[in-house]
């Protein structure tokens, strides 16, 4: 571990201070995240780069799908409408794919604040 601390660390820190930049460095030296922080990157990358928001909200989709197994077609309807949602400047969508993730309890969801 460095200094700066872990590299989830560095992610949350970098996710707090609006910090896109750090964030995506932190998630290459991650290799992969929670849902739930996956979530948090789609929320910045709305407000700093909506051009890149549609295709990050379809691969977070896609594990959605692969990580809840209680989802059903219904819920898996809501989250792509919330995401598109956010994809069209809806930022208060975010919360709503937050309650979806506490109901669905995907099995790499680390914790749900």
């Amino acid at each position: 571990m460095t200094a700066q601390g872990s590299a989830h660390g560095r992610f949350t820190r970098a996710v707090k201070a609006r910090n896109l930049f750090q964030v995506e460095v932190a998630l290459r030296e991650l290799g992969g995240v929670s849902l739930l922080d996956a979530l948090d990157y789609l929320d910045l990358l709305a407000e700093l780069k909506p051009a890149k928001v549609e295709q990050a909200a379809l691969r977070w989709h896609g594990r959605l799908e692969l990580e809840a197994s209680t989802l059903s077609m219904a819920e898996s309807q809501l989250a792509l409408a919330a995401l598109a949602g956010l994809c069209a400047g809806q930022r208060d969508a975010i919360q709503l794919l937050r309650r979806l993730l506490r109901r669905v309890k995907p099995t790499l969801v680390e914790k749900l604040a």
